[in-house]
């Protein structure tokens, strides 16, 4: 089992600066390093204070040369937002500068709000993405390549900066539609899922729904590595869990209101933080995720590994305006406590199963 940091560089207020956030995101990163997280993961968001990482693949390049061990995973590059030839050039020189330690993330993008400005249909962001899929196959097992898509033009091109992990840095791939994960299914890539702030009931469903893709590719989930995004918080203080639940909701609502374009700002970058229909309260978020005494994390996350069965567990630790220095001792605090009895306990095949409880 893998575990890595997911950072999402979000700005709640101009209390915060661009400068900050991207610091505190870069710190982040050196403490997990430290910590022993084997992945730090960065998202990709545009012009608006959702997320204030343009490109996770420059994040990598700067952190390459912060860190040594762990790995540097992009969470995800909107693919229908590149050139590709551009990608492909990038892609290789962030693997070149990280010694070969890139993880890959690809998506196809869900913001019209980004869409727009770029000038990219978002209703052809599937269509783009599989062609964009094809390139960088092309791109990177290839010397010469050319491609010939209905959106997707290049003639015969060399990319100059290879990739130092051969063939290709580990694909990883994220997406709303079956037919997207199925293909990363029978190309032997790894999948990055999420069950939101929702529980158990939710990530039972996203297993079947797994299991139920693999299946119509001839395949057992269990042969893909599965990357689970989660919101974990381990404390015996009420008011940090409760501040760590309220910046995860905070996340959630202006994630909901890009998506189903209900976004509002007074000022054109400030995206106001609204409740919708999906809206939940803290006291229901805190019975979903696994937040409280570090006890109570180990077990629910046992419980969690059990049904959902993946390889790989990213926990998000920078969200809204979050206390820095309290997150860094939490990143400590998986490193040190949690991560190892997590281990401890699947390895030794006693992990929380049919309602058996753990305890560190």
């Amino acid at each position: 089992m893998e575990f890595g940091v997911f950072i999402l560089a979000q700005q709640r207020g101009y209390h915060q600066s661009s400068q900050q956030v991207i610091n505190n995101a870069v710190e982040q990163t050196v403490i997990a390093e430290q910590a022993g997280f084997d992945t730090a993961w960065y998202a990709e968001h545009h012009f608006n204070n959702y997320s204030l990482c343009p490109s996770p693949l420059m994040m990598v390049a700067h952190c390459a040369g912060l860190t040594r061990r762990i790995r540097l995973g992009t969470a995800v590059c909107v693919l229908p937002l590149y050139n590709p030839a551009r990608l492909l050039g990038e892609i290789g020189f962030a693997d070149t500068v990280s010694n070969g330690r890139l993880d890959l993330g690809i998506g196809s993008g869900y913001q019209k709000f980004e869409f727009d400005r770029f000038g990219v249909d978002l209703d052809h962001s599937h269509a783009l993405f599989a062609e964009f899929y094809d390139v960088l196959e092309a791109g990177m097992r290839e010397r010469i390549f050319s491609y010939d898509g209905e959106h997707l033009k290049m003639p015969p091109t060399a990319i100059a900066v290879r990739t130092v992990q051969k063939p290709m840095p580990p694909i990883w791939v994220t997406s709303g539609h079956g037919e997207t994960l199925g293909r990363a299914i029978r190309d032997n890539h790894n999948l990055f899922v999420t069950a939101l702030l929702n529980g158990l009931d939710a990530i039972k469903a996203l297993r079947e729904r797994l299991e139920g893709i693999a299946a119509k590719e001839g395949r057992s989930i269990d042969d893909t590595h599965v990357g689970f995004l989660r919101c974990a918080y381990a404390s015996d203080n009420d008011s940090e869990i409760q501040s760590y639940l309220d910046n995860a909701r905070f996340q959630r609502r202006l994630s909901e209101s890009l998506k189903f374009r209900r976004a509002q700002s007074d000022d054109g970058y400030l995206i106001k933080e609204e409740a919708g229909p999906n809206d939940m309260s803290l006291e229901t978020m805190r019975s979903n995720l696994p937040v409280g005494s570090v006890n109570q994390v180990i077990d629910r996350m046992l419980e969690e590994i059990s049904i959902l069965k993946p390889t790989h567990i990213a926990l998000q630790t920078q969200l809204g305006d979050f206390d820095q220095r309290t997150m860094l001792k939490q990143i400590e605090l998986w490193g040190g406590r949690i991560i190892p009895a997590i281990r401890k306990e699947l390895k030794s095949g006693r992990g929380k199963v049919a309602g058996e409880a753990v305890s560190a």
